[in-house]
């Protein structure tokens, strides 16, 4: 069963005056028969009933667990073409959006999910930040590329090759000082990123998939369960992670929930 988890942070460099409303999914994994195109067109009609102002995705729309079978480009394309919203739907890239790709094919886009959600009217970011305008108030959105892009099974976690983010070069393009919105997969970057990230947004932890008397025993991250689900917050800076609406390894989740996050930005002055 999938869930709407509202937050309604108080970010520091956020203006009270811009308000926002973003809906945000991640990691579907897409597949028959876990989660199909039917399955997914009905998550996107659900995230459109929200009115959001914007929708963001957050990678790994492939990928699909054990026992399954990965949709084909166009099935992908049409269970994403209805998603709707006045500041319109963006993306990035998740590790396994990348699986089975040359680095050459991975630098170039050419690889399913970038065409397939192209296809669908849907902005992908790659290391590029973008700046929007909402009633009369300014923002960017930062797209960073996937941080374990070529990390295979057995890879260590220290390996510094092993993805195509670039988190200077992508805040570099960001020309004044209106707050900006990181997309990030991966939450393991959050560390590097210095407060004039007003909130960033990843997935990849599924929220642990399962978790077992209140533990995640198995996190894909080097830091463990530090960002493994929802708000955190260090030393001024705001970080949200969802859980996700996948699976990834055996199609199974056990205490973690399915999830559409509805973040609600200013207003609260």
């Amino acid at each position: 069963m999938t869930v709407v988890t509202l937050y309604v942070p108080r970010l520091a460099t956020w203006p009270d005056a811009l308000k926002l409303r973003i809906a945000v999914l991640s990691d579907f994994h897409a597949c028959k028969p876990f989660l199909n195109e039917t399955k997914i067109r009905a998550i996107c009609d659900e995230a459109n009933a929200l009115e959001p102002d914007i929708i963001l995705l957050l990678g790994d729309f492939v990928g699909g667990p054990r026992f399954s079978r990965e949709l084909k480009q166009g099935e992908l394309t049409r269970a994403f073409s209805s998603l709707s919203a006045p500041l319109g739907v963006h993306a990035v890239m998740g590790n396994h959006d990348y699986d089975h790709y040359t680095r050459k094919q991975v630098l170039a886009g050419d690889v399913l999910a970038v065409r397939a959600l192209r296809d669908a009217g849907i902005n992908v970011l790659v290391n590029e930040s973008q700046r929007f305008q909402h009633d009369g108030q300014a923002f960017w959105l930062a797209g960073l590329g996937d941080q374990r892009a070529f990390h295979r099974r057995g890879m260590s976690y220290e390996r510094r090759d092993l993805g195509i983010e670039d988190l200077a070069g992508t805040l570099a393009q960001v020309s004044d000082d209106a707050p900006v919105i990181l997309l990030a997969h991966e939450p393991d970057i959050f560390p590097q990123v210095s407060d004039r990230v007003a909130l960033t947004l990843s997935g990849h932890t599924h929220g642990g998939q399962i978790k077992l008397f209140g533990r995640t025993p198995v996190v894909p991250s080097k830091f463990g369960s530090r960002y493994v689900y929802g708000h955190v917050e260090e030393e001024g800076r705001d970080l949200i992670v969802t859980s996700g609406l996948g699976y990834s390894g055996w199609p199974i989740r056990f205490a973690t929930q399915q999830e559409i996050v509805l973040i609600e930005l200013g207003g609260q002055g």
